[in-house]
């Protein structure tokens, strides 16, 4: 066990205990997250944390909970007392969640949901299953029962899936956690959605930002640290082309990690952020590694390790190894790896990280001339069946058939096959969402397809019951938009004739909104000025009456009031679309 770090038992619970003074800390981790879930039944491990801590109320002592890809803490600090009643109140609540709280904490779920800016990179790399599924919304709360949510409350959260850390100057008097038995659960599959890498996608951000997963070691972390520094220095310092420019090291606890960069821009400097970004890493990849940049990398890192609270700050991350089955290990080792590493130690990360690399641009830009690989937004094959043709010129052609549906255009289709399909999203008014695990979705709306009812029934018979995602109805908005939430790779981007197609039917929409704004609005801003010059000047005209001005008035507004309605439908429309 690593030094400064002690390891005990509590309940059956393999526990880790650090020596500090202070209020006492502690923190319990069970080996589930988001990567064990389905996208159909994503935010389940989230409502159950979130019904576990109800009935804490409102305590003087701190204490929150976090779900993340494939552990979920709960932690606190206070006092000794109040540690020994979180931790008992956690535990008791698991084993008997407060299901009259189920509908109240899925809404509080929505609203924080509606807060959250999932990135895109997960679902890029991994498609919509395992880690890809922190990109997405948690489609699955709305329909979760009791009984699913105590059915896995008593599968994940068990003794034999937990880790208890605890921090403090002994181990807490009457700590008891009665947790049902179960089984040490594995490290999520890790899929893949890209066929190649390195490998690219143009987003709508202005910024640029890459990760890359390589192999978790002491020369991984050093490799994270210097790139930031490099791309600090030529983006920020140099160059003056970014502000933020900065590194992450995330452990995924299974002998691999993930290194994330990003760099922001404003939109008249993507290209110069988008070519230095790439020159830093190429500058890397050759070898080009200053002895100083490792040097002040290194000094923070062993900084960190030998702070005096050092052994208190690696506990939640050592109660994750224990659950991968990864002893943490001890100081003096992990010191001494440090000072051994070498620039051509960092030199061969950076060409582990070249060949896993996935790189979001900016919308409109590529990075093919860098040797990226652009990410596919289109299947390989559409599925043979009954096409239907788009209902409006040049929009593509919806194919259903026994296997699948696909949506074809100019020789290119987006696929997705029953038997892959991570999620159908069901609307009332009969709109479906066939997402694929591969990220790719085809959107099935009836009425741009002249698809019949028997059709429709046939789709929604082909997918797998628990894979259903019944939703309320939509706006005219969400309709039209059709995103909804973490774009899928088939949306999120790509220039490919699908796309194409689809906007152009779009395009022409808004075309003719346009012109009938124009046309309306010219008719009523000239009727309102006629309509206006009468108001001012009718009324000192001699030989027209009071009520004879009065009545012609209102009666010229109101021509004018109905030649701008037409107009404000128009721009009503174009918002809501």
């Amino acid at each position: 066990m690593s030094q400064g770090i002690h390891h005990t038992e509590v309940d059956g619970i393999p526990t880790l205990f650090a020596y500090a003074t202070g209020p006492m800390r502690a923190g319990l981790v069970f080996r589930v997250g988001v990567a064990d879930e389905t996208l159909a039944g994503a935010g389940i491990t989230h409502l159950v944390e979130h019904l576990a801590l109800h009935r804490q109320g409102l305590a003087d002592y701190h204490f929150n909970g976090a779900t993340k890809a494939a552990f979920t803490h709960f932690h606190v600090e206070g006092a000794e007392h109040e540690i020994v009643a979180y931790l008992d109140g956690v535990c008791t609540s698991l084993l008997d969640l407060p299901m009259e709280r189920l509908e109240t904490e899925k809404e509080i779920l929505r609203t924080e949901e509606a807060s959250r800016e999932p990135g895109q990179l997960p679902l890029w790399r991994y498609g919509a299953q395992g880690y890809g599924l922190v990109s997405y919304p948690e489609w699955g709360v709305r329909g979760l029962r009791p009984d699913d949510v105590r059915e896995w409350a008593g599968t994940w959260f068990t003794r034999d899936n937990a880790v208890l850390w605890i921090a403090g100057e002994r181990l807490p008097a009457g700590l008891s956690l009665k947790l049902p038995a179960g089984r040490r659960r594995p490290m999520p599959a890790v899929t893949s959605a890209l066929p190649t890498a390195p490998a690219y996608f143009s987003d709508g951000k202005g910024g640029v930002l890459l990760d890359a997963v390589v192999t978790d070691t002491t020369a991984a972390r050093l490799y994270a640290g210097v790139l930031e520094r490099e791309l600090s220095r030529s983006l920020r310092q140099e160059g003056g082309y970014s502000y933020t420019a900065a590194s992450d090291y995330t452990s995924r606890r299974d002998g691999f990690a993930t290194v994330t960069a990003f760099a922001d821009a404003l939109p008249a400097k993507q290209d110069a952020v988008l070519g230095g970004f790439v020159d830093v890493l190429a500058g890397l990849q050759v070898g080009r590694i200053a002895q100083a940049d490792l040097e002040a990398v290194r000094g923070r890192s062993d900084a960190t390790l030998t702070a005096p609270d050092a052994a208190v700050r690696r506990l939640p991350g050592a109660a994750e190894e224990l659950l991968a089955h990864r002893p943490p290990r001890g100081l003096d080792e992990l010191r001494a790896e440090l000072w051994a590493m070498t620039p051509q130690h960092v030199h061969a990360v950076a060409l582990e990280a070249a060949g896993t690399a996935l790189l979001q641009a900016p919308s409109g830009h590529r990075a093919d001339w860098a040797g990226y690989t652009a990410a596919p937004t289109t299947s390989s094959y559409a599925v043979t069946g009954t096409r239907f043709e788009a209902v409006r010129k040049d929009g593509p052609a919806m194919v259903v058939g026994g296997e699948g549906v696909s949506l074809t255009a100019g020789g290119e289709a987006v696929t997705v096959l029953y038997r892959a399909c991570a999620a159908l999203l069901s609307w009332p008014d009969g709109g479906r969402r066939l997402i694929g695990t591969d990220g790719l979705s085809v959107e099935v709306e009836p009425g741009e397809y002249g698809i019949d009812a028997h059709t429709m029934a046939t789709i929604d018979a082909a997918v797998h019951p628990s894979a259903v995602v019944q939703l309320p109805p939509r706006q005219r908005q969400q309709q039209q938009r059709r995103q909804g939430g973490a774009a899928s790779a088939g949306q999120a981007g790509g220039s490919g004739a699908v796309q194409q197609a689809q906007r152009k039917a779009s395009a022409r929409r808004t075309g003719g909104q346009t012109a009938m704004l124009v046309i309306f609005g010219l008719l009523a801003g000239l009727w309102s000025l006629l309509a206006l010059s009468y108001t001012v000047f009718g009324a000192s005209d001699p030989e027209t009456s009071a009520g004879e001005w009065a009545g012609l008035t209102v009666f010229l507004w109101a021509v004018g009031a109905l030649l701008a309605w037409p107009a404000v439908r128009v721009v009503r429309s174009t918002r809501r679309g």
